[in-house]
């Protein structure tokens, strides 16, 4: 089963995948070879103009565009609208990061690349493990407009990215334990954790591979099998066993279908049924649109607040992003200074207008 989180984790993922500017063959190198007769002809009926060019590569409109095009469709499959104050700078904005791509990729190194793989082989495993089997992530990714094979290509070189920019940035920031401490003293809402529970679940799935409803007779068929599984429930068989025999959530199964969530994390109707159990207690039969499940709870967790020591490395990690971010702008506009970054016939559009300063002005 998907809970809500994981939706918006993959949802997110997906967005980067779009954002995280690949062009393929948005950059050519300088010294490529002389066009034919034929290529002449096809750049003088249509087109292709360099926008961009810098030592070692240039980026020309259509890959500009296409960049664009996908940003616009993904948050279309998302349904969530490009806010007006960034669609007026998008054409900007994304050429500069296709080039702040370009000149990271350029700069990596070996051990850079190897890490980058490493960790983009790690990401695939943890998403696979959120799908009940491979169609239905194709299906997700091909949904905002691109194939497994676009999609892996771009996470890798958003990991080489990454890979660099953790070596050039943020291995050059340091935070102190008073500045975690400081953070959590000054976020206490942050840490607070609301009540939760932990269940486990076998889940007979209604849906075939390609994540469509099955026929009704089908339906039938999953209903009986999961009211079987509830009657062995019933009778005291190993709980996390069943999970492992019968579930069809890869996302648990193979610990025994539990997971630990609270309100607002899973489907309405599967968070429901857990937080109304007593310990120990299954459940009836409970239809989502993923299917019947099982549910036995076998812990309420009380809302508390998560001690320091428990989240000052998390702590910590955010505030070094933080840190990154805010030397970023900086390190980009050096980047393209050492690159000798020239934009060809796209003018910069106009900064916003600081209101708070204006009204001071008044």
């Amino acid at each position: 089963m998907i809970n809500k989180t994981q939706r918006g984790t993959l949802a997110g993922v997906l967005a980067t995948a779009c954002l995280c500017i690949w062009a393929g063959n948005a950059a050519t190198n300088d010294a490529a070879p002389a066009t034919t007769n034929a290529a002449a002809k096809d750049d003088a009926l249509f087109p292709d103009p360099v926008v961009a060019k810098a030592k070692g590569f240039q980026i020309k409109r259509n890959a500009l565009n296409d960049a664009i095009i996908a940003i616009k469709s993904e948050a279309a499959a998302q349904r969530q609208p490009i806010p007006d104050q960034i669609r007026a700078n998008l054409e900007w904005d994304v050429l500069h990061d296709l080039i702040f791509k370009e000149i990271l990729s350029s700069k990596a190194s070996d051990t850079d690349k190897a890490t980058a793989k490493e960790n983009c082989d790690k990401f695939f495993v943890e998403i696979r493990a959120k799908f009940p089997n491979e169609e239905a992530l194709q299906a997700q990714v091909k949904a905002v407009g691109m194939t497994m094979e676009q999609f892996q290509k771009r996470k890798l070189e958003e990991f080489v990215c990454t890979a660099v920019l953790d070596r050039e940035l943020k291995s050059k920031v340091t935070i102190s334990d008073d500045q975690v401490k400081k953070f959590y003293d000054d976020n206490p809402d942050k840490f607070e954790q609301p009540e939760r529970v932990r269940a486990s679940h076998v889940l007979i799935s209604t849906l075939d591979k390609d994540q469509n409803p099955l026929s009704e007779d089908k339906k039938k068929e999953k209903e009986k099998l999961a009211k079987e599984v509830k009657a062995k429930a019933d009778k005291g068989d190993d709980f996390a066993k069943l999970a492992k025999d019968y579930s069809d959530d890869p996302g648990s199964k193979e610990k025994g279908g539990e997971y630990t969530f609270g309100r607002g994390e899973m489907v309405k109707e599967f968070e429901a049924a857990a937080f109304s159990l007593k310990t120990n207690q299954v459940s009836d039969l409970v239809e989502t649109r993923y299917g019947y499940h099982i549910i036995k709870l076998s812990e309420k967790i009380a809302a508390s607040k998560i001690e320091l020591a428990k989240v000052s490395d998390k702590i910590k990690e955010f505030q070094t992003r933080q840190e990154v971010m805010k030397r970023m702008p900086d390190y980009r506009t050096q980047l393209e200074k050492e690159a000798g970054v020239e934009i060809i016939g796209i003018k910069e559009p106009p900064k916003p207008i600081d209101e708070t300063a204006a009204d001071e002005k008044k």
